[in-house]
């Protein structure tokens, strides 16, 4: 099994929790118009002025997502993190 790589987009400001959650129905949308086998997105309200919103891809996806949406940093996903 290949390795699981967590794209994070960070926002901040008054209205990030709104941008964040926003921001996931877009990374829907990609997955769903690139037909990629993905299915790991979210966000999490950090603070009352900080969100991200993420996605999950493997190794083999992760240099085109990346090139395309250009996160703000990723790390390894783990199981544990759901």
């Amino acid at each position: 099994m290949s390795r699981q790589i967590k794209l994070i987009w960070d926002f901040r400001g008054p209205a990030s929790a709104k941008t964040a959650e926003h921001h996931e129905i877009h990374l829907k949308e990609y997955i769903a118009i690139k037909k990629l086998p993905l299915n790991i997105t979210g966000f999490e309200i950090q603070g009352e002025m900080q969100a991200i919103a993420f996605m999950v891809v493997t190794d083999e996806n992760m240099i085109q997502v990346r090139d395309a949406l250009k996160p703000h940093r990723g790390q390894v996903y783990e199981e544990s993190e759901q």
